[in-house]
């Protein structure tokens, strides 16, 4: 299989199902386009119908291109991992806030967007990210009182990856939140799989200057 990512550095929707690949050990080839760029959209267009990145592809004919379309379809091709919580119970409430963070948290994506090599501590605070980084967090403790960490359901698996993305975006722009959120966000910055992500991301070169400016 072969996953198309953009930029480790901004890319939240390529960070998800890259992670949880590496940390499940599922072999796949990475092809990385720098996003912004001049032949970056026909670049990504040839691979992934949407226009967008992430896409998985493999010889078989398998084409998906939506972050938790391809954490579904691993799940199902790959079940002796439990990417989903076994329990049904623990499932249905994974695949919900899942589906939350997927379809949500507009004003969170646009005033703090990733950028893993920035700091923009205190800033992109409207009223709209707060009370979605105040929903984030209710979340997360939720989901740690319920199952007793040290992830959301457990053992790291989709929800988590799902949320990684929003721990860089605490990190990056440091806004308040409860003592139990900040712990998560650390132990999930310890994943291997996110280090990894998140050095591969240091060590890019390629900007994108709109991110890279905070007013």
């Amino acid at each position: 299989m072969k996953l198309v990512i953009g930029d480790k550095n901004y890319s939240s929707w390529s960070m998800r199902p890259w992670v949880l690949m590496k940390h499940f050990g599922i072999p796949f080839e990475e092809a990385c386009i720098p996003l912004f760029e001049p032949g970056s959209t026909e670049a990504i267009l040839a691979v992934s119908p949407s226009g967008k990145v992430p896409c998985l592809v493999a010889e078989d004919g398998l084409s998906v291109w939506d972050s938790l379309a391809i954490a579904e379809t691993l799940a199902e091709r790959f079940p002796q991992h439990a990417l989903w919580p076994r329990d049904p119970v623990r499932r249905g409430h994974a695949r919900s806030i899942s589906a939350e963070m997927h379809s949500g948290f507009g004003e969170l994506r646009s005033n703090m967007w990733m950028n893993i090599r920035a700091s923009f501590a205190g800033k992109g605070a409207t009223p709209g990210a707060l009370a979605d980084i105040a929903r984030v967090d209710t979340i997360w403790r939720d989901c740690l009182e319920a199952y007793g960490g040290p992830f959301l359901f457990g053992e790291f698996g989709i929800a988590d990856a799902m949320f990684a993305p929003v721990v860089m975006r605490f990190q990056t722009w440091q806004p308040a939140i409860s003592a139990e959120a900040a712990a998560y966000g650390e132990r999930v910055k310890q994943v291997p799989a996110v280090q990894a992500w998140i050095q591969d991301a240091l060590r890019e070169t390629h900007t994108i200057s709109k991110y890279d400016i905070c007013a």
